[in-house]
């Protein structure tokens, strides 16, 4: 039997939202390109799968696509903005066993104005009010944190714990897949300060999914300070990407997009061990962006589980004795840049921004 996958299926680039971050918005997908059912149903068996946009619910047919991916998937999760509550709520009532993610990038106003949409804020959190209400176990807000929101970090955090909601993070990336190059860390000390003081109530909680969810939150202030992964990538090995065309990818996380196949046009099996997919597979083992973003450290945190395990084991056994048992200092970067032996100028070169570059969107031409 085929080894299951982990895959997310990108079924639109339309958006309602009008992120700061992020210019999907303005390059969408064309609504008589996008991902088919036919090609949907072409997918792997997979043990998790994200369904994404774009904003996901702008899909009239969300509910069969859905269905479709319920045949192939153990789990799903649906990342969105939380904006169409009432399509949220009627999916939901139907399939009550997946997930939902609502992106809330900080408290109401710095929400809003981050994302673009009026009374955005209110419009996510009542989704996910309703959500548990109606005995929705597996929702969650999802930060993307950057120097505009890092302070209201924490204090979302504890929102979700008192909604005893997941809680995902994410930082500034540059990619074709937000149509951005120039996404960067301004203050780097004071962003990594909130998510330092994020890590130590994690690692203070009772929940081992924390625990690990620490780690991760550590390795976004190695991320922010330019340096190398954590964890090795093994995107387009174990798990890919597919976007509104059909195109299969490594990840989202390239400068440009990188293709594998094209689902319309082949058999998953024919694409997935084709001459073209080998070629990606090389450039994904010598990538040098070093991301960290879900969708590629939580597979590797489970195949490499001793390294997070032993950090975990280390910081919980000083939680014993010590408030805050997890400091960014334990970084030499963050400790070079407060020493003076890195300058602010030079961590800049190590991010992936490039205020020259002209974004590649990705785009059907």
């Amino acid at each position: 039997m085929p080894k299951k996958l982990n895959g997310t299926v990108i079924v639109t680039y339309r958006c309602n939202a009008r992120c700061n971050m992020c210019n999907r918005y303005k390059a969408p997908s064309d609504p008589k390109d996008e991902i088919s059912l036919e090609t949907i149903r072409k997918l792997p068996p997979m043990y998790f799968t994200n369904i994404t946009g774009g904003e996901p619910f702008i899909r009239e047919d969300i509910r069969d696509i859905v269905r479709e991916l319920r045949k192939k998937s153990d789990r799903i999760v649906i990342s969105t903005n939380g904006f169409f509550t009432d399509k949220i709520i009627e999916l939901c009532k139907e399939f009550p066993d997946i997930g939902i993610r609502i992106s809330i990038e900080g408290l109401e106003q710095t929400n809003n104005e981050i994302r673009g949409l009026p009374d955005g804020f209110n419009r996510g959190y009542t989704t996910l009010k309703k959500l548990r209400e109606m005995g929705m176990k597996d929702v969650g807000f999802g930060m993307t944190v950057q120097d505009r929101n890092a302070p209201d970090l924490c204090e979302l955090y504890k929102l979700s714990d008192e909604l005893d909601m997941e809680f995902a993070t994410a930082s500034l990336h540059n990619s074709f897949y937000f149509v951005e190059a120039r996404n960067i860390i301004h203050d780097r000390p004071m962003v990594a300060q909130h998510f330092e003081d994020l890590v130590n109530m994690l690692l203070k909680s009772n929940s081992p999914k924390k625990w690990f969810r620490a780690y991760f939150n550590h390795g976004l202030i190695n991320y922010i300070y330019g340096q190398k992964r954590l964890l090795p990538c093994d995107m387009s090995f174990d798990t890919f990407f597919i976007d509104p065309y059909g195109d299969v990818m490594p990840c989202n996380g390239t400068k440009d997009k990188e293709v594998m196949g094209n689902l319309n046009e082949q058999s998953w099996d024919e694409l997935w061990n084709s001459d073209q997919a080998e070629v990606v597979r090389k450039k994904v083992r010598h990538c040098d962006r070093d991301c960290w973003m879900i969708g590629s450290v939580s597979p590797a945190m489970h195949k490499y589980i001793w390294v997070p395990a032993w950090w975990v084991i280390r910081h919980k056994f000083k939680a014993l004795f010590m408030k805050k048992p997890y400091s960014m200092y334990e970084l030499k970067a963050v400790r070079d840049l407060r020493d003076g032996k890195v300058t602010k100028e030079e961590l800049d070169k190590c991010s992936t921004c490039d205020m020259c570059a002209v974004a590649n969107d990705g785009l059907k031409k």
